[in-house]
């Protein structure tokens, strides 16, 4: 794919512009996910011929996970949004500017709207590089939500904000820095 043939050669040439600012450069694969309090079912085990018995919750109410994560040294900023859109998206570019404000962060996410939108302001210390449109495959980031995702399997919850502890335990028991560099050392990003 020349996605990933090209990437180190064309991020090269926009860091180098803006280098001379910054005490240190960092990649961070970065994503939005949403996380619900409907049941999510899964595969469990049972003994052979038994069908397995879930609880089963059918409400709607969601919240999303901003998430960047480095394939270098497995930093992460991990932000709970109510909404997936321009807004809550320029909160979380605000924070992850501040978390390194004097690194510079080469974020590589993919093309919604809201990543592009015009009233976007782009903190100075971070760079955009866009996958290709309809390449999930390309981003880390996919694979953390689903390892999060995991730990949901057949769990219900009363609301948001129990939905919302649960989360953050699991987030503090999983996502430790080597797990993070495991997941996303994807070849072509180091």
């Amino acid at each position: 794919m020349n996605f990933k043939k090209n990437f180190k050669r064309n991020c090269k040439k926009q860091v180098r512009k803006l280098l001379k600012k910054f005490n240190s450069v960092n990649i961070y694969c970065q994503d939005e996910s949403r996380f619900g309090i409907h049941t999510r079912n899964g595969k469990v085990l049972t003994a052979k011929g038994v069908i397995p018995i879930c609880p089963y919750q059918h409400k709607f109410e969601n919240t999303y996970l901003y998430g960047a994560f480095s394939p270098i040294n497995g930093d992460s900023l991990l932000l709970e949004l109510p909404y997936c859109n321009t807004e809550c998206f320029q909160l979380f570019i605000d924070r992850l500017a501040k978390h390194k404000p004097t690194e510079l962060n080469v974020m590589v996410l993919d093309n919604g709207a809201f990543h592009k939108a015009k009233r976007l302001m782009i903190p100075e210390n971070i760079l955009f590089i866009f996958l290709p449109p309809y390449s999930p495959e390309l981003n880390p980031a996919e694979k953390i939500w689903w390892l999060l995702k995991q730990e949901l399997v057949c769990k219900n919850f009363d609301n948001i904000l129990h939905l919302s502890k649960y989360l953050s335990t699991i987030i503090r028991k999983k996502l430790h820095t080597k797990v993070i560099k495991n997941i996303c050392s994807f070849q072509y990003l180091l």
